[in-house]
């Protein structure tokens, strides 16, 4: 199951590439949100082959899965995969310069299901498609409207 979407932020391309791409900051936001990350590579700088270990709550079961970032094109695009015990995830950010101040943000969330309870899982979630595509809209506007905000 895919979902993507594309918008338009008030922010330069590498100011919001900066922004989406620091780790201490997603980390920080994400235990705000309850889930727990731990650092699994020893990589001194930002780029591919960075990995964490994310613990959270989905449907009120503790859940686990190793993300690693896949693809680092510093301004450009950055690509995370993860793995759990019954799903693969890819999200890929695009970033497209408009103007000196104005980035175009393109977003693909793919699912794949690894087991038989996962598949059965997406095909009911396929019933309610058009509500899922508008909260992951809704979700990643709101996020992006609050680093606009920021900057």
């Amino acid at each position: 199951m895919k979902f993507s979407n594309r918008v338009d932020v008030a922010v330069s391309a590498d100011r919001l590439f900066a922004q989406l791409t620091d780790v201490a900051g997603i980390e920080e936001i994400a235990r705000r949100k309850g889930v727990s990350m731990r650092r699994l590579d020893t990589l001194r700088e930002i780029g591919a082959g960075m990995s964490w270990e994310v613990g959270f709550m989905l449907r009120g079961k503790p859940r686990e899965m190793i993300v690693d970032v896949a693809r680092f094109e510093p301004g450009r695009c950055t690509e995370y995969a993860g793995i759990s015990s019954s799903f693969e995830v890819t999200l890929t950010l695009d970033f497209t310069t408009l103007e000196p101040n104005r980035t175009r943000l393109g977003t693909m969330l793919e699912l794949r299901p690894r087991t038989l309870g996962a598949r059965l899982l997406l095909q009911s979630a396929r019933l309610g498609r058009a509500n899922l595509d508008r909260r992951y809209n809704a979700r990643i506007k709101s996020f992006l409207r609050e680093i606009e905000a920021r900057a």
